[in-house]
């Protein structure tokens, strides 16, 4: 008689799950800019439990050191708890464990021209410094973010005129650009550029820049680990974070995505979208909120 046979259990180098998200919206607050204490506990048990937890974000590794990575160390990184942070939309990466942050990468290829940086400082500090900051964390890509004091009804009618005054700029100096469907070519027809808005702020960036290059940079970084999870759980809260779960699915890993703000309608893919109703609740429940529910719900699947 032939004796039943025990269930593999997956080894650290193959954990059922990693999770690869987004930052500003599902795990930290649009509003506040901060993280909500039990994001910080439920992704840290996951981490412990040998799931991987990957930030793919446009934020720089500034923002990451400070709303996530020191909260996460306050609460007690596990030894030998290894968390990656690919920044500015791949252009920047950088991994920390309780010991603090290891070296930042920076892809210098992909940065824009420092003139370019510092003539957006100049149009920001003259023209719209009531509504928004330029963002000096940025290391290659140009940044400007709404004052938190500021409604946001109020800044996204400046952001448009900025945006407008960007591309301007850009045109003046000799850089292709594209801005949602407007696209302005540079003297070869070229555009290397784009002006990419979100709910809070404004990335002008290579258009070699995105969440496809974050996950890209995701699997190598967890490759370099001995780590190929079996699974994917990509999380973020507008269209542009799908391109995480695209390129996942189209180099044949599996994948569900999560989106934490369908209100902008959820996109036929040929993979699982997965939103707040999945897990019972209201159409209510958006950006940070959801992002901890489906932080919850697998903490209690994976960790219990």
């Amino acid at each position: 008689m032939t004796a039943p046979q025990t269930p593999a259990v997956p080894s650290p180098s193959t954990p059922p799950l990693a999770l690869l998200l987004d930052v500003d919206g599902p795990v930290a607050s649009p509003v506040t800019r901060d993280v909500q204490p039990g994001i910080i506990a439920d992704m840290l048990a996951l981490a412990a439990a040998g799931i991987p937890v990957v930030f793919n974000t446009g934020r720089s590794d500034a923002f990451i050191r400070e709303q996530v990575m020191e909260p996460m160390i306050a609460a007690g990184i596990p030894a030998g708890t290894v968390i990656h942070a690919i920044c500015e939309k791949g252009a920047v990466w950088f991994s920390y464990t309780s010991g603090g942050p290891g070296q930042v990468h920076v892809d210098r290829e992909l940065a824009m021209p420092r003139a370019f940086g510092d003539d957006v400082r100049r149009l920001v500090a003259e023209d719209y410094s009531a509504h928004m900051f330029f963002d000096e964390t940025k290391r290659a890509m140009v940044s400007v973010e709404q004052h938190i004091a500021v409604a946001n009804s109020d800044y996204r009618g400046e952001q448009e005129l900025f945006d407008a005054d960007a591309m301007k700029l850009m045109e003046r100096h000799g850089l292709g650009v594209v801005r949602l469907d407007h696209h302005v070519p540079d003297s070869d027809d070229q555009v290397d550029y784009r002006v990419d808005p979100t709910i809070i702020s404004t990335d002008i960036e290579s258009v070699r820049l995105g969440k496809d290059l974050g996950a890209s940079r995701a699997v190598e970084l967890l490759a370099a680990q001995g780590i190929t999870p079996q699974a994917w759980r990509t999380v973020g809260d507008s269209r542009t974070d799908y391109a995480m779960a695209d390129w996942l699915h189209h180099n044949d890993h599996l994948v569900k995505h999560v989106d934490v703000r369908p209100a902008d309608g959820v996109p036929v893919k040929p993979y699982d979208v997965l939103t707040a109703a999945d897990l019972g609740l209201g159409g209510d429940v958006i950006h940070d909120d959801a992002g901890a529910a489906f932080l919850r719900s697998w903490r209690a699947a994976l960790v219990g």
